[in-house]
Parts: structure tokens; C-alpha cells; sequence
């Protein structure tokens, strides 16, 4: 094996151990809020406390996430479409209200004219059938 391939398969193995201390992260969050709100637990711990540790912890575990390949990517994902969003050409107060206004009037045209097949379809079916007697 070469060096390049003993990096990967330890950096490979890294990022596994990550994220499994950010799922033990996260469960220990979700027990520890449950158990410590419990009227019986050994430890009365208030509200606020536990809030804040939930939020402390819950920050270790996402920049730990942040740290492995998997979260680099997703931050470089978030960074490029930050870029692109910065592209986009938003329409005007105007256009939106046209286009709005166009699609509203679209849409009950088309309601009237299937209204109006159903009606025909209706008519010439209970012409043709008992139902027309």
C-alpha cells in the first residue's frame, strides 16, 4: 500500500470515530433532557440548566460533525450556494403582482372551460342513459 492510501484509510477511519462520538453526543443530549426533567431523578436540575447544556452540547457535536469530510463538503455546498443565491435576479414587486394576477385568471379560465365539459359530458350522458327519462 502506498502512503497516500495508509492517509485515507486513517483519515477514513477518523471520520468514522467522529461521528460516532457525535451520535454518542446526541443521545447522551436526548437522555440526559429526558431523564433530568423527571420529577424522580436523583438530581434535580432546572430548566435553564438544561437547556444550556443541551444547546453546549449540541454545538460540540455539530462543529465535531463540521470537522469530518462529509460536514467539510457541506459547508463548501453552503458557501457555493450562498454564491449562486447572490446571482439570482429577484423579480420586482411588479412582476410578481402581473405574474400572480396572470396565473389567478389562468386558473379559473381553465376551471370555467372543464366546468363546462363536465356539464356537456353530464347532459349528454343522462340524455343517453335511464337517468334522462
Amino acid at each position: 500500500m502506498s502512503i497516500v492510501s495508509d492517509n485515507q484509510e486513517t483519515s477514513k477511519l477518523f471520520d468514522r470515530f467522529k461521528w460516532f462520538v457525535v451520535l454518542v453526543l446526541v443521545a447522551l443530549v436526548v437522555w440526559g433532557n429526558f431523564y433530568f426533567a423527571e420529577p424522580n431523578a436523583i438530581y434535580q436540575v432546572g430548566t435553564v440548566i438544561r437547556v444550556i447544556v443541551v444547546v453546549i452540547i449540541s454545538i460540540l457535536a455539530l462543529l465535531l460533525a463540521m470537522t469530518t469530510l462529509k460536514g467539510r463538503n457541506f459547508i463548501n455546498f453552503a458557501k457555493e450556494s450562498r454564491v449562486e443565491m447572490r446571482k439570482v435576479v429577484w423579480p420586482t414587486r411588479k412582476e410578481t403582482v402581473q405574474t400572480t394576477l396572470l396565473i389567478a385568471v389562468i386558473t379559473i379560465v381553465v376551471g370555467l372551460c372543464l366546468w363546462g365539459v363536465d356539464t356537456f359530458f353530464l347532459w349528454g350522458i343522462t340524455k343517453l342513459t335511464v337517468l334522462g327519462h
